[in-house]
């Protein structure tokens, strides 16, 4: 008979679970001010996301790495399908259309879980030498990070394609490539920049830039200015918050509610929110620092990467640092997809940590914790 025993979770990491319950408790309490209707939806995406963390963190996720290819390889199908029958919005063809349900899912929100289980695969069967990865190693390698890149670049949706590059890319960087082949990298991203300008983007690509360099800020990005600005130190009460309350704010609940928070509750609870992602982060870091188990690291690493990617473009976004794209606060902004991306992540980082050492014990056939 299957028994569980609780002395597994000591090991469990119980911190990264503490601050992210903040992060979702007052991201539903802003949803719910702006939009009444959308924070019952988005109690429903974090109901189903618990659920799903719970079923992916008791998966024996160690003994089916074997499985782990078929699933890369899976989701490189789902992107190929995208490309010969995905569903078209808004003249951008990312999503596939499921029969019989009348929905639709977009692969490449599939494709973050696949890609950094696939590099943890990788590392963890071939890991770095004393100096780091040589150019053979290194191409190989990479060209699991360039294949779903240009799958989704191809789609349009070079927010996600460069969110997959720069975790790739950034996991590589992290566990040592050889100093040649970093050079010739930062070399060949500065001669390339132009090119991809003039010949690859899209023009409304192309029109965010240009957007973002001119004197004057877009529409979006200074309305987004105005209500952080009048925020204050301590924010504004609800019927005060005019630029959320009078519709002013656009996207108020998602990608611009950085914005809403700090109109909300001024400078002081944008800082303790900053604070928070960066305690988080550091923490993840710290896991994988200190941690020579390569599954472990990459996934924690990886984690904190994306955590800091998603959070520096969204909240640089919503002050006029950087180009409006749509992407998420983590954890915080309204939707099902990123959440429920990030709790997986959380779900596998925590079971290789928690069952690190009763999977070892029981590969060596000498102790079971089970």
């Amino acid at each position: 008979m299957w028994r569980f025993d609780k002395g597994i979770l000591t090991q469990f990491d119980f911190f990264s679970i503490i601050l992210i319950i903040p992060l979702v408790l007052t991201s539903n309490w802003l949803i719910g001010e702006a939009v009444p209707a959308l924070a019952q939806k988005q109690i429903a995406y974090v109901g189903v996301a618990s659920l799903t963390f719970i079923a992916v963190f008791f998966l024996p996720i160690r003994r089916m790495a074997w499985l782990i290819p078929f699933i890369y390889w899976g989701n490189i199908a789902l992107l190929l399908a995208v490309e010969f029958f995905g569903h078209a919005r808004l003249g951008a063809q990312r999503w596939i259309e499921l029969p019989f349900v009348h929905t639709t899912i977009q692969p490449s929100e599939f494709v973050k879980p696949a890609l950094i289980l696939m590099l943890a695969y990788l590392i963890n069967k071939t890991p770095p030498p004393l100096h780091g990865y040589k150019i053979k190693d290194f191409l190989r390698l990479s060209f699991f990070i360039l294949l779903p890149f240009i799958l989704i670049a191809k789609e349009p949706d070079l927010g996600t394609a460069l969110v997959l590059l720069l975790i790739g890319y950034g996991v590589l960087f992290f566990v040592g490539i050889h100093w040649k082949i970093v050079a010739t990298i930062t070399l060949g991203a500065i001669l390339f920049i132009p090119i991809a300008y003039h010949f690859i983007l899209h023009d409304y690509q192309k029109t965010r830039i240009t957007d973002f360099l001119s004197e004057k800020p877009s529409y979006h990005v200074q309305q987004s200015i105005i209500a952080i600005g009048s925020g204050g130190w301590t924010g504004k009460a609800k019927d005060e918050a005019t630029q959320t309350q009078m519709k002013f704010l656009p996207i108020a609940t998602s990608d611009f509610i950085f914005a809403f928070v700090v109109e909300r509750t001024g400078f002081l609870g944008a800082l303790a929110l900053i604070s928070l992602y960066a305690i988080l982060i550091l923490h993840l870091l710290s896991l994988s620092i200190f941690n020579k188990d390569y599954y472990i690291k990459i996934v924690s690493v990886s984690i904190s990467f994306m955590i800091f990617i998603y959070m520096g473009v969204n909240i640089a976004m919503t002050i006029g640092y950087a180009p409006v794209v749509g992407v998420p606060l983590p954890m915080f902004s309204y939707g099902g997809s990123s959440f429920l991306n990030f709790m997986v992540l959380f779900a596998i980082m925590q079971n290789l940590i928690t069952f690190r050492y009763k999977d070892m014990y029981d590969n060596r056939g000498t102790k079971s914790f089970v």
